[in-house]
C-alpha cells in the first residue's frame, strides 16, 4: 500500500507546490482535484490542479515529470459532481467535464477516476436507478475504452438541508451497489471506498470490504465523529443533520486497525488517500497541513 492525499484541500497551491510538499511530508501518492475553473458550489469542490479542458499529450508528459520528479504516484484524478442532477443542462455540463477528466487520466496513464453517481434528491432510489440505467452505461463504456477505472465514492452527499431529504449521491449502500453492478457489470466500474460514510449509516465496514473487495479500486481515508448529543436532539431520521461531523483520521469513531486488517485480508494493495474535510483544521494553509500531518502519523503504521 501507499499513503497519499487528495489535493482538493490545498486550493492555493499549484500542482508542483502540492507535490513538493507532499513528497517532503512523507507521502507517496497524490490524488489530483480536477474541477472546472468556476466558483465552488460546496466546500472542497471547485479546486483545479490539472486543467483537463486543455490537456494534451505534451502537457500530460510535463505533469508526469513533475509528480514523478518528487517520487509521487498519481493515484487518481478526482471530480465529484452530480451526473443525475434533475436539471438536464447541468447534467450535460458535468458529464462532459467528467469525460474530459477520464480522457486526461488516460493521457496521464492514471488508472482511476474518482467521482459520484449523483442523485435527484427528490426521487426515490428505484426512480434514480432508472435514470442511472439510462445515463451511466455510456460513461462507463467511455472510460473502459480508454483503459480507465471509475471509482465511485460511497458518500450519500447529505450534509446540509439543501441536500435533504435524499442526498445527492445514489451509491451509498451495499444493496444499491449490487443493483448498480447488475445494471452495469463492467470490470472497470467499482468503488472509491470512504469508510466514514459507513459509520454514519451504521454499515458493517469489515463486511463491506469482504463482500466487495474485488470492486475497491481506490480508498479515501476520512473519519467521522457521531455527536451523541446532536443525535439525541435530532434522531436518525434527520439523516445526519446536526450529528455527523467529518474528521481527520484518528479524531473520529473509525476503528483504523480493523479497517486496515480488513483491507489487507481482502488483498487491497493500492493507495489510501487522505481526504481532508475537518473544520477544526481549516482557515489557513498551515492549519490544513497540520491536519494532514496528524492524519499521516495516525495511518503510517498501517501502510505496508
Amino acid at each position: 500500500m501507499k499513503l497519499g492525499f487528495f489535493s482538493a484541500a490545498l486550493p492555493g497551491n499549484t500542482l508542483e507546490q502540492a507535490s513538493k510538499w507532499g513528497a517532503e511530508s512523507g507521502f507517496e501518492a497524490i490524488e489530483i482535484a480536477c474541477w472546472p475553473y468556476e466558483k465552488a458550489a460546496r466546500r472542497y469542490a471547485g479546486v483545479t490542479h490539472i486543467d483537463v479542458e486543455n490537456l494534451d499529450k505534451q502537457k500530460a508528459v510535463e505533469i508526469q515529470k513533475v509528480t514523478a520528479g518528487y517520487g509521487l504516484t498519481i493515484s487518481a484524478l478526482g471530480y465529484y459532481p452530480n451526473p443525475l442532477h434533475p436539471d438536464a443542462d447541468h447534467r450535460e455540463t458535468v458529464i462532459n467535464h467528467l469525460k474530459k477528466v477520464i480522457h486526461s487520466a488516460s493521457l496521464l496513464e492514471v488508472p482511476v477516476v474518482g467521482t459520484f453517481i449523483g442523485k435527484d434528491k427528490n426521487k426515490t432510489v428505484p426512480q434514480n436507478l432508472e435514470d442511472y440505467a439510462r445515463i451511466w452505461p455510456g460513461i462507463v463504456k467511455y472510460a473502459g475504452e480508454r483503459g480507465v477505472k471509475i471509482g465511485i465514492e460511497n458518500c450519500p452527499m447529505i450534509f446540509s438541508y439543501d441536500e435533504w431529504p435524499g442526498g445527492n449521491n445514489l451509491a451509498s449502500t451495499p444493496a444499491i451497489w449490487r443493483k448498480m453492478w447488475e445494471i452495469i457489470p463492467d470490470d472497470n466500474f467499482g468503488l472509491n471506498l470512504d469508510p466514514s460514510h459507513l459509520i454514519l449509516q451504521m454499515i458493517d465496514m469489515p463486511r463491506v470490504i469482504r463482500e466487495f473487495s474485488s470492486k475497491i479500486f481506490h480508498v479515501h481515508a476520512k473519519d467521522l465523529h457521531i455527536d451523541w448529543e446532536g443525535l439525541y436532539n435530532h434522531g436518525v431520521l434527520s439523516q445526519g443533520m446536526g450529528w455527523q461531523i467529518p474528521r481527520l483520521p484518528g479524531l473520529g469513531d473509525m476503528d483504523w486497525p480493523k479497517f486496515f486488517a480488513a483491507l489487507t485480508a481482502g488483498g487491497y494493495d493500492y493507495v489510501v488517500s487522505i481526504e481532508h474535510e475537518d473544520r477544526a483544521f481549516e482557515g489557513s494553509e498551515e492549519l490544513v497541513k497540520r491536519g494532514f500531518y496528524l492524519a499521516r502519523d495516525i495511518l503510517k503504521p498501517f501502510i505496508h
